[in-house]
């Protein structure tokens, strides 16, 4: 079954909002043996939903619609379904009533437009939305399915999850889930890991091989259509061993978690406590951890240490080694040896981490921009600091030290 998604609603064509609707539906139809080979954002305009529909209708065989379901006037999707159906639109009493109920319930008047959140085309079936107002549609014609879904992804992820997957399910035949193994690397680049495993790429069949990037944390997924759990893995495990047994020491998760997810749940199943103290990232690094619910089981906190002033009066630097002749600097492998080892001692962390380093747009201490270091220390007496260069601009080398260090905090916990 190949599916096409369009996204209804000017907002998205404007940039007012981000398509994130696409992305879930894409993986959830995924997961049922559906393939997404279009996606297309079109405005609250008649004719153009209308021309958006006739041109997925002659390449996919599933068409979801996201948004456009709502009581205003520029709310389309359902009239321009209705029409391309040759279908009248009529009202789903249980959705009326619920409405109706809301509205007396609260003690505000339930203003006629409101009516037509309950309106799906006469052959269709209602998806019921949960969590929201306007009901869903789901309908066949001409052997072609269409589902219609509310736009706020609070409505439409229960609505697709318990009422369109279902129907969908119910209308293939020989369902062939796809099966994935997600593959996480950190500490190293795109190109690297590409150039470890290209003969695997080159050579693909089924299994399938996906590399995926983003700053400071690469991916590989590997993955085949099976009709059965066991029978997936039998494909994908050799493959997975093969690109282990090549790149083991960069793999910090088998599943899809961010390297700051993985950091601190081994934290936790250590029970070991995290400090850091941050230079050139200013927080940054804290934030990353600190979005992670339940972080402050492993994370203590820090301690942003951005002056000179402050690494010696707070963290106990000494000044022979920030100023002065012949000084390391700020900047060095001392430096951060120093504010790992001090910041370990002063809030009674198992493992603390530093960066210091150059985030630019200039120079400082007459060192290179992307110049960092990250300094390591561990309750055990470990100390030891790593040397960097990275490159891009300010908020890029402040995000790759941040991650960097993620990935020797990663590597020191594992060993």
């Amino acid at each position: 079954m190949r599916a096409e998604i369009i996204a209804v609603g000017t907002e998205l064509l404007m940039g007012q909002i981000v398509n994130t609707n696409a992305q879930y539906l894409a993986k959830g139809l995924a997961d049922i043996g559906v393939g997404v080979y279009f996606q297309t954002v079109v405005g609250d305009n008649v004719s153009r939903i209308k021309e958006s529909l006739h041109i997925a209708k002659g390449r996919a065989d599933l068409i979801i619609c996201t948004g456009g379901l709502g009581p205003t006037q520029d709310d389309l999707t359902k009239d321009v379904l209705g029409e391309v159906l040759g279908q009248k639109l009529v009202i789903h009493e249980p959705s009326m009533n619920k409405m109706t109920e809301m509205f007396q319930q609260r003690g505000i008047p339930m203003v006629e437009s409101n009516a037509r959140q309950a309106l799906m085309p006469e052959h269709s079936d209602p998806l019921p939305n949960d969590t929201g107002l306007a009901v869903g549609v789901a309908v066949t014609y001409e052997g072609t399915h269409y589902i219609l879904l509310p736009g706020p992804p609070k409505e439409m992820k229960p609505m697709f999850d318990r009422y369109a997957k279902p129907w969908i399910e119910s209308k293939m035949d020989d369902v062939q889930p796809l099966y994935s193994v997600m593959l996480k690397f950190a500490g190293i680049g795109e190109s690297a890991l590409e150039h470890a495993v290209i003969d695997l790429i080159e050579a693909q069949t089924d299994p399938t091989i996906a590399p995926y990037a983003k700053e400071g944390e690469v991916a590989i997924r590997l993955t085949t259509r099976a009709f059965s759990a066991d029978e997936a893995m039998a494909r994908l495990r050799p493959l997975e061993a093969e690109i282990r047994s090549r790149l083991d020491e960069h793999i910090y998760a088998a599943e899809d978690l961010t390297l700051e997810q993985q950091v601190l749940r081994m934290l936790a199943e250590s029970g070991q406590k995290l400090a850091v103290a941050e230079s050139c990232t200013g927080g940054l690094l804290s934030d990353l951890l600190t979005a992670v619910p339940g972080s402050s089981q492993s994370f203590l906190g820090g301690v942003i240490c951005y002056s000179v002033a402050l690494k010696h009066k707070l963290l106990g630097v000494p000044m022979e080694l920030l100023e002065g002749p012949g000084a390391p600097g700020a900047v060095s492998e001392e430096t951060a040896a120093e504010l790992a080892r001090n910041t370990l001692r002063l809030l009674d962390a198992d493992v603390a981490v530093s960066i210091t380093g150059v985030a630019g747009p200039g120079e400082s201490e007459g060192k290179p921009v992307g110049l960092v270091y990250v300094g390591l220390a561990r309750r055990n007496g470990q100390v030891f600091a790593v040397k960097l260069q990275l490159s891009g601009n300010r908020e890029t080398i402040k995000l790759r030290a941040a991650k960097s260090a993620l990935y020797h905090l990663w590597k020191s916990i594992k060993s």
